[in-house]
């Protein structure tokens, strides 16, 4: 992997080439495959940002062909949640891609993905169960189905998450092993802007004045943690987080945990290997966002 430089890109494709079909990324694939080319693979629901684009900088460094996916996936949105409203940019995610160098597109319409009589389904426990799991059902088993598919579909050598989304990549990471799928799964940390906010494409729906108070939300987590890390309880942490939350003036809190950085399990010692984890609802938007101790 030429000591973790970039590696030099099997295609030259600017913009990078639109895959609408399984089929035609199959056969992208077996070309870039046949040319010698490791495969990476960054699944996203598009209305791309700099988080999405450090995952290609990432996959460039990994392999010489980085496949993006642009799907808004049906199946993990609950009744009442934003898939009609969710942030859709197309022309500008294809700017992005290009700059990035991205070497193709995957874009499949819900049809491709879902056809008529579509009935498989993968069902997660264990990790899956806690905190995300509690709050949106079904949502975890929505997101295994598709990048189960999309793992399966592309074959890559190594598929890219953002670690914001936590507990999404224990997921991820566990069907993969669990299903035996032939993937490296790497997680990249999370990218923040300039004053800490978690990049999200949920981000669009923050007003200037919720984006003041969105921005409590990361300090409030880091506080925690360097409480943690100077031998302050669990107990202690957890109390000063839920009073800062409240003082912060987001409009509701799904949750504030600590837990087992890779089971989710509830952290019941303060121990190696923890991750602070929080939801909160401001407006339209609702933030997540997570640290390790």
């Amino acid at each position: 992997m030429n000591g973790g430089m970039t590696t030099a890109p099997l295609f030259s494709h600017s913009p990078p080439a639109v895959l609408q079909t399984v089929e035609k990324l199959r056969h992208f694939v077996k070309v870039a495959r046949a040319r010698g080319g490791r495969i990476a693979l960054v699944p996203t629901m598009g209305a791309l940002h700099d988080g999405h684009m450090e995952l290609v900088r990432r996959g460039q460094k990994k392999a010489q062909a980085v496949i993006v996916s642009v799907f808004v996936n049906p199946a993990q949105f609950g009744p009442g949640e934003d898939y009609d409203a969710y942030p859709r940019a197309w022309d500008s995610d294809i700017e992005k891609l290009t700059a990035a160098g991205a070497q193709a597109v995957f874009a499949p319409s819900v049809s491709e993905m879902y056809p008529d009589g579509f009935t498989a389904s993968v069902s997660i426990g264990g990790v899956a169960e806690p905190l995300e799991g509690e709050r949106r059902p079904g949502h975890f088993n929505g997101v295994a189905l598709v990048v189960t598919k999309m793992l399966l579909q592309t074959m890559p050598d190594v598929a890219l998450f953002g670690e914001k989304d936590w507990q999404q990549l224990q997921v991820i990471r566990g069907v993969a092993a669990d299903l035996n799928i032939p993937v490296e799964i790497e997680g990249v940390p999370t990218v923040r802007d300039e004053n800490g906010l978690a990049l999200s494409s949920r981000n669009a729906y923050l007003s200037p004045a919720q984006y003041h108070v969105a921005i409590r939300l990361n300090k409030i987590l880091f506080s925690m943690a360097e409480k943690l890390r100077a031998g302050g309880s669990l107990q202690a942490a957890l109390y000063g987080g839920h009073v800062e939350i409240a003082k912060a003036g987001f409009d509701s809190m799904d949750y504030l945990e600590i837990r087992d950085a890779r089971t989710l399990r509830q952290a019941s010692t303060k121990t190696e290997g923890l991750r602070i984890l929080a939801a909160v609802r401001l407006g339209k938007a609702r933030l997540i966002d997570n640290v390790g101790v």
